[in-house]
């Protein structure tokens, strides 16, 4: 392996990936197996660079220093060109002709980084200050690096990413030469440094405890006293976990919805750009296998299928379904050792095989153009949810012998019904979150799509069967307007998120404000995501508090879910803030200076 000429803490000159500028970055390590460093500029961004474009500040400070003693009796409004691209080659006299040529070949432009105050901009105005602030950069430019040093604090002028390549050294005799990037270098999976959840350790224990957690939310939800001191502790009897015919059951079930999956129906879009620059393609049909399934359950019920059988194998249905994620999870860790280094998830690539193993190793598995991970994350999960609620809705008739549901189950399998309908209408923007573009399809996943969602985000429905609770019609008008209000902010945040990933110049957010950031995105601070940094997800909590509520106050397990969710957007948030951090740099420290606030206003 070829041995690194720079060493990690040296601080060095790197070129500006789809540019011929150069900035002082420091040295975070070195790859030997791409020959690739990893540096971090000024701002905070982290990018990752070829050997030959790296220069060390030594050289640059020589050739700098030629330059000006060449050109002592100029005045500095007159070393370059206005019109002048950073590529073209001065002027030299017939006498030095032949020592201008030999300097050239061996001298690279040096750029001095200078800040620039951080504007806040309006969409609607971008051309315009766009237009402004790439005529102040020439002009900044042009300043020493002890003046650019004065402005701390501020954001520092790189030009957006493009594709990473190399540019050509102007040649000599031409006048003008334009930076002319080389085909972008085919990069590999860097090792996972940086471990989550409590590292080995922690998701071993994870793996563990999970399971059993939701095992005995169950147990403590179909008791008649589901205080959590009247848990036993003894273990349960076999058949009450194992059938044969309930496993058959759940298997029919995940392929049923991968037909449905699979017919030609509903559009196909591009997901969001991968790091060797594809974009894979996915068909969004998740709303009308919602419907598909609504008519054959309404099928199966006309031919008197009885849906209270979920309720009274509810423990079998649930060991199934995690048998089956830990048989899945399996697959998908055995088959990535042929993933090629580009498919694999930036988050599942430690070494550590239960770490991996937790995490997924493949960011996007596929099995020909069915991709295993978008199918799980929201449609035998999301879709089951709703079977189960309907399923506990009538076995709450049958075991409190009523002749209608309650109005509490009713609020429960409504409020629920539309958080499902929402997000498999807007499936399309799945395609831009944390799981989809960051997290590989591991266990985690796997058993989270697959038993957790189903199981533990059904225990208000399967607790209301052996525990009803009156609600007055003021109650329930209270709980209608509070999950109105949560579903507004959800779908607003998200929405106006989901446009500006998209397409930045849309007509529908061109009234927010965004900051701008060294790699091109645009941080929204204005409306809703000027209040809190992440309004989806006050919007979300709301919503589970909604639907926790109608359960009443005599026991905490109907509020586990809203505990839960709490717990996972705060560590989310914590997440997705240190990636934030690494990407975008100086531009999101002013972002939390501007939006103080992470979930809840005025509290966190």
């Amino acid at each position: 392996m070829p041995s690194s000429r720079f060493q990690r803490g040296d601080v060095v000159m790197g070129r500006w990936p789809g540019s011929s500028l150069f900035y002082e970055v420091k040295v975070l390590g070195y790859d030997a197996k791409t020959q690739l460093y990893t540096v971090i500029y000024k701002d905070g961004t982290e990018l990752e660079l070829k050997d030959a474009d790296i220069k060390s500040t030594t050289g640059f400070r020589q050739g700098s220093g030629r330059s000006r003693s060449r050109s002592r009796s100029r005045s500095p409004a007159r070393r370059r060109s206005r019109s002048r691209s950073p590529a073209r080659t001065t002027r030299r006299s017939p006498s030095r002709t032949s020592v201008a040529r030999k300097d050239k070949l061996k001298e690279v432009l040096e750029v001095q980084l200078t800040p620039l105050k951080l504007p806040v901009e309006n969409n609607s105005n971008n051309k315009h200050e766009k237009k402004e602030e790439n005529d102040t950069a020439n002009r900044e430019n042009e300043k020493t690096e002890a003046e650019g040093e004065s402005h701390a604090g501020g954001r520092y002028n790189l030009r957006r990413r493009k594709e990473l390549g190399d540019a050509k050294i102007a040649e000599p005799e031409k006048k003008e030469a334009e930076a002319i990037p080389l085909a972008a270098p085919v990069t590999t999976t860097k090792i996972t440094e940086e471990l989550e959840f409590g590292g080995r350790i922690g998701v071993f224990l994870l793996m563990l405890v999970l399971p059993v957690m939701v095992l005995a939310l169950l147990i403590l939800c179909g008791q008649e006293d589901a205080s959590l001191q009247s848990l036993s502790l003894t273990l349960t009897a076999l058949e009450t976990l194992w059938d044969w015919q309930v496993f058959g059951f759940v298997l029919l079930w995940l392929l049923f919805q991968a037909i449905l999956a699979l017919l030609p129906v509903g559009k196909v879009v591009e997901g969001m750009p991968l790091k060797n620059g594809k974009r894979l393609k996915y068909r969004i049909n998740g709303f009308y296998a919602l419907v598909v399934s609504a008519l054959l359950v309404g099928v199966a019920m006309h031919q008197g299928v009885d849906l209270s059988y979920i309720h009274t194998h509810f423990l079998q249905f649930y060991t199934s379904a995690l048998i089956i994620s830990l048989l899945l999870s399996l697959y998908l860790f055995v088959r990535a050792r042929w993933a090629s280094d580009e498919d694999r998830a930036p988050a599942g690539s430690s070494g550590y095989v239960i770490y991996d193993f937790f995490m997924g190793r493949e960011l996007n598995p596929r099995i020909k153009s069915f991709d295993v991970k978008f199918f799980c994350e929201m449609r035998p999960g999301l879709i089951g949810w709703i079977l189960i609620n309907l399923a506990m809705l009538l076995a709450e008739m049958k075991v409190q012998q009523l002749e209608a549901p309650s109005p509490a189950m009713i609020l429960v399998n409504c409020f629920q019904f539309i958080w499902v309908l929402d997000g498999l209408w807007h499936e399309e923007k799945l395609l831009t979150m944390m799981d989809m573009m960051y997290d590989g399809f591991g266990f985690m996943l796997a058993f989270g799509d697959l038993a957790w969602v189903p199981f533990s985000f059904t225990c208000q429905a399967y607790y209301l069967v052996n525990h009803p609770n009156e609600l007055s019609m003021i109650w329930m008008a209270c709980l209608i307007t509070l999950f109105g209000i949560g579903y507004y902010i959800f779908r607003k945040a998200n929405s106006q998120k989901f446009a500006l990933r998209r397409n930045p110049s849309d007509p529908k957010i061109s009234h927010l404000k965004t900051i701008p950031t060294a790699t091109g995105k645009n941080l929204l601070v204005s409306g809703l995501w000027g209040m809190v940094r992440h309004p989806n997800y006050l919007g979300d909590i709301i919503m589970g508090l909604a639907w926790s509520l109608p359960c009443g106050f005599n026991h905490v397990i109907p509020y586990f879910y809203l505990i839960y969710l709490i717990c996972l957007l705060i560590h989310r948030e914590k997440r997705d803030a240190h990636q934030c951090r690494k990407k975008y740099g100086s531009a999101w420290e002013e972002y939390c200076r501007v939006v103080r606030y992470r979930i809840f206003p005025g509290i966190y």
